[in-house]
């Protein structure tokens, strides 16, 4: 209670006290407004252009995350290894679809495009295309062979405006998302463009400011991509009236320009995620005439505040000190008996506040030991070739090794293995524990900035060390120096002989995983020189790198996935790409021999996992791994493999394709032979028999060369026919069985598909029956 009464008064002079520096503020401010105005204003407008480029990018990223989807899609990369023609209609009707379900209210796309250069297609809202005989087709060609894969920009909208709406487009350009084709592909020869209007991005402008504000959004090649007046769009900045652009530097800020007779106060903000520049123009002019009347009204309200406070201040501290209650209500929980009896209640908040923060900082140390093993686990990866290539760089920056990378010119890698337990009072078992021992000496031993985290991989230490630029010879031996080092200190400290290999050096990231290779290749020279040794690849393999073998792993998995699908033309083109790509390899004839006996292994691993015996395509004694390495020419091997394997394993997939389609149309038949007299859909059919409905579609029509639709309306016509001729059923009772929603609709469709009318079909039969 004593610190309640203290705190009341305290709060009622604190009040008196706090109001006499308002008044001060107030009278100041009076004649400083402009300049606190302009702060102010400036704030807000860097936060609109933070909110402007959150929202706008959200459509970006949108735009881009379902482009990424349909470009990986099952259906783009049929389409695009098919030269699309008016017989592919369920292909392209696929794809169709596969784009319109990125057109949606909320991407604000309006077209997407597909090209495929090789097989001369286009396809875009208004249908199917000849890309030669495109308007457009030169400005189109050359976004193909444009450097860069993947970008936006912005385009005439002349260039996709669909021909199916007369006149020019409402929009002049179009902010273009392009993606060169195939995705995975080192040879582009395709490219995918989700266009947004331009216009349709307009309201992102809007201001709630003076009319001489304005809003703009600068591409990265300095033209407009957003601007109040929709014909600047597509100009430069200074075609706008802006001519200081060269103020535009670094990721955000403020200064001051004239355009035309005004003055305005320029605020921008540069995107890290696509380098658009959002830019806002305030009207000094307006800042200043405003001012005067905020300076006023403040006075007046510190005034009306200072004599409010006067009457209401011992009233206001009592009802102050209930958040205060209610907080340490919340805390009561988390406090000893100690602390409880205290009278200084804000001392005790101050201890729990401070016991929050030292939780904080251990969860900052927890997160950060997860880190660590997450990018040692990456590392892994990367020494052993299992992450791509184009990735490894960026990856390494977020982990934090981008500017230690940067500043080294050379590269090695040192494998480090424990040569023996043996006479060193360890067990078999310590060897975990010894091999993490190691790991922590070696960065202790090594500088940070002279290497890469070291991570085990089989019972090896691997580590990256580098160098900054200087001769090779140097660089060597300071990395020899610090393998001797190491090895001294280890068995110092852990009594434990190791031997060391070393890498030749390096200078692209890409070579990481061959200097691993070399590394172990190196530390198996303990065979011959015994443990305890530290040795150079450079000494082996007449001093050249491990010779690395591009195996074509996607055109073996497009090669098997071609011949599950029993698709014959496919799988025998797909065939001749992968021994294409084999034989261009610069190998010797019995290296040759290596990624052949792969494929072979691969194939028949792949016939063991679908229950395929080899007696059935091989019914012969001999071994097919024979039959190979007896082969001598390209032709033969590919005839052998095609003949041989390729081909009758293809046929006992179709076979059983075959079968299977004509199990699932039987399904389907029974289930509209059930259920024809309710609202049956595929889709419904599709989840009773645990299927894909695009699936089940193309199985049906490929059995019964009619679909689910068309084969369901002719079913009820049947029985509509049996009932008309055998029963006195109503025609309004009929339709309403047969699920139409009145019976004119069903008299419609009835005599559509019989010429006659259902009345005019019961008479006719009945007569006849007479």
């Amino acid at each position: 209670m004593r610190s309640y009464s203290f705190l009341t008064r305290l709060t009622v002079f604190g009040f008196l006290l706090s109001m006499l520096p308002v008044l001060f503020i107030g009278i100041f401010s009076y004649a400083t407004s402009s300049r606190e105005i302009q702060s102010h204003v400036n704030k807000g407008k860097m936060q609109l252009l933070v909110q402007i480029n959150a929202n706008v990018e959200q459509i970006l990223v949108t735009v881009n995350h379902t482009l990424n989807q349909v470009l990986n899609s099952t259906v783009l990369k049929r389409a695009m290894s098919n030269p699309l023609s008016e017989t592919d209609f369920i292909l392209y009707d696929n794809l169709r679809n596969e784009l319109r379900h990125m057109q949606s209210f909320d991407t604000r796309l309006e077209d997407v495009i597909l090209i495929n250069r090789n097989h001369n297609w286009m396809v875009k809202n208004s249908g199917l295309y000849r890309f030669d005989e495109y308007a457009h087709h030169d400005e189109l060609a050359k976004l193909i062979d444009a450097p860069g894969d993947s970008a936006w920009m912005l385009n005439p909208s002349d260039w996709f405006y669909s021909e199916e709406n007369a006149g020019s487009p409402p929009c002049r350009y179009s902010i273009s998302l392009l993606k060169k084709l195939p995705v995975s592909g080192l040879e582009k020869s395709g490219l995918a463009l989700a266009n947004i209007p331009a216009c349709s991005l307009q309201d992102f402008l809007q201001s709630d400011g003076e009319q001489d504000d304005r809003l703009m959004v600068v591409g990265d090649d300095g033209r407009l991509l957003l601007h109040p007046d929709p014909g600047m769009i597509g100009q430069t900045l200074e075609a706008a009236g802006l001519k200081q652009t060269d103020k535009l530097t670094g990721d955000s800020g403020q200064f001051r320009t004239k355009m035309g007779q005004q003055a305005y106060t320029v605020t921008y903000f540069r995107s890290p995620y696509n380098n658009w520049t959002y830019l806002s123009f305030t009207s000094i002019r307006s800042l200043t005439k405003e001012s005067d009347k905020i300076g006023m009204y403040t006075l007046f309200v510190c005034l009306f505040m200072l004599l409010l406070m006067l009457a209401i201040a011992w009233t206001g501290s009592r009802r102050m000190y209930t958040p205060v209650q209610q907080l340490l209500r919340q805390l009561d929980t988390g406090m000893t008996a100690g602390k409880k009896g205290r009278s200084d209640e804000f001392q005790v908040i101050g201890e729990q506040v401070r016991n929050l923060f030292q939780s904080k900082s251990r969860l900052e140390q927890e997160v950060h030991r997860h880190l660590n093993q997450v990018s040692g686990f990456y590392l892994m990866k990367a020494y052993q070739g299992g992450v791509k290539l184009s990735e490894l760089g960026e990856q390494l920056e977020r982990f934090g090794y981008g500017e230690r990378i940067r500043s080294w010119e050379l590269k090695a890698v040192l494998t480090l293995q424990i040569d023996s337990l043996e006479q060193t009072g360890y067990e078999k078992r310590d060897l975990e524990l010894l091999l993490f021992a190691v790991q922590n000496m070696t960065e202790e031993i090594i500088p940070a900035e002279r290497r890469l985290a070291p991570v085990t991989i089989e019972h090896t230490v691997v580590l990256t060390v580098g160098g900054a630029s200087g001769p090779t010879n140097d660089f060597k031996a300071d990395t020899y120096a610090l393998t001797e080092e190491l090895q001294r200190k280890i068995h110092d400290v852990l009594k434990l002989t190791v031997s060391i290999g070393i890498s030749l050096p390096f200078r692209r990231l890409a070579g990481l995983s061959d200097a691993y290779r070399e590394g172990l290749e190196a530390l198996r020279q303990r065979l011959k020189l015994g443990g305890g040794i530290i040795v150079q690849y450079e000494h082996l393999n007449a001093g050249k790198h491990v010779l690395h073998l591009h195996y074509p792993y996607q055109s073996e998995n497009e090669l098997i996935e071609a011949m599950k699908l029993a698709d014959k033309d496919k799988a025998k083109e797909l065939l001749h790409q992968f021994l294409a790509q084999v034989f261009a390899a610069e190998t010797s004839p019995r290296e040759c021999q290596i990624p052949l006996t792969r494929l072979l292994n691969n194939l028949l691993v792949v016939m063991q996992e679908s229950g395929i015996s080899v007696n059935l395509i091989h019914p012969e004694r001999g071994s097919l791994f024979e039959d190979l390495l007896e082969l001598n020419t390209p032709t033969e091997i590919e005839d052998w493999f095609w003949t041989s394997v390729v081909h009758p394993v293809l046929r006992i997939f179709r076979d059983r394709q075959d079968a299977q389609y004509a199990n699932i149309s039987e399904k389907i038949i029974d289930l509209v032979h059930r259920y024809y007299d309710t609202d049956l859909t595929l889709e419904e059919c599709a989840a009773k028999l645990h299927y894909n409905p695009n699936y089940l579609s193309s199985v049906f029509r490929k059995e019964t060369g009619r679909s689910f639709s068309e084969y369901l309306t002719a079913y009820r016509f049947q029985m509509a026919k049996k009932w008309l001729a055998e029963t006195e059923m109503p025609i309004k009772d009929i339709a309403a069985r047969l699920r139409y929603n009145n019976s004119q609709n069903f008299i419609r469709s009835f005599r559509k598909q019989e010429g006659v009318t259902p009345g005019q079909f019961r008479e006719t039969r009945g007569r006849t029956a007479t």
